[in-house]
């Protein structure tokens, strides 16, 4: 066998990988471009008022929810009537037009432990008046990139052992808008505290 014949040999098994590995590239391509994708949200919405109203029924005390601005839609809400912390709480969550993000906990008869849990590795950092109360504002001692739903928690406490809390990704006005709203839904439910 000549020196050129090995030669040419080598080449063309050089040629035919490369050959074979565009075919490959081609072939995951176009298979990436024929298969369907389901671009819609997979997360249900739920009436959060309509499981509030039955937890308040349950319960014996109303629960608040707040009004939501205009886009904004509830992707959970559940009672938790006997936790292990012995503390009942109604949590939700709320979502927005561009995936802002604001959690609600409306705790009653809580202790401090159970409160100190909640904000565990967040500092307060201010307050914010809003109506006939005050919510403190609590953040994150670490800086995360992006943002987690507990960097930022904003406290009310309706009585001594009653506490709602906001906490999530969304914007400053966002959760003022919340404040607001639930400032003045407590002020119709629960006027004297």
């Amino acid at each position: 066998m000549s020196d050129a014949a090995a030669k040419r040999r080598a080449r063309q098994t050089v040629n035919n990988l490369v050959l074979s590995l565009l075919a490959t590239i081609g072939l995951v391509v176009v298979l990436v471009l024929i298969v369907p994708r389901d671009n819609t949200n997979h997360i249900p919405a739920v009436d959060a008022k309509k499981i509030a109203a039955a937890a308040s029924a349950d319960f014996g005390q109303e629960i608040v929810l707040p009004d939501l601005p205009k886009g904004w839609w509830s992707n959970q809400a559940r009672w938790y009537g006997n936790p292990a912390d012995k503390v009942p709480a109604f949590k939700a969550g709320f979502v927005g037009p561009e995936n802002q993000y604001i959690g609600l906990i409306e705790s009653f008869n809580a202790n401090p432990t159970w409160l100190a849990l909640q904000l565990d590795g967040t500092t307060l950092t201010g307050a914010l008046p809003v109506g006939y109360r005050t919510w403190d504002i609590y953040t994150s001692k670490v800086v995360h990139e992006p943002a987690k739903t507990m960097d930022y928690i904003m406290v009310m406490t309706v009585n001594t052992d009653d506490y709602v809390l906001l906490f999530g990704t969304a914007k400053q006005k966002d959760f003022e808008y919340l404040a607001t709203s639930l400032d003045a839904q407590l002020m119709e439910v629960r006027p004297n505290e």
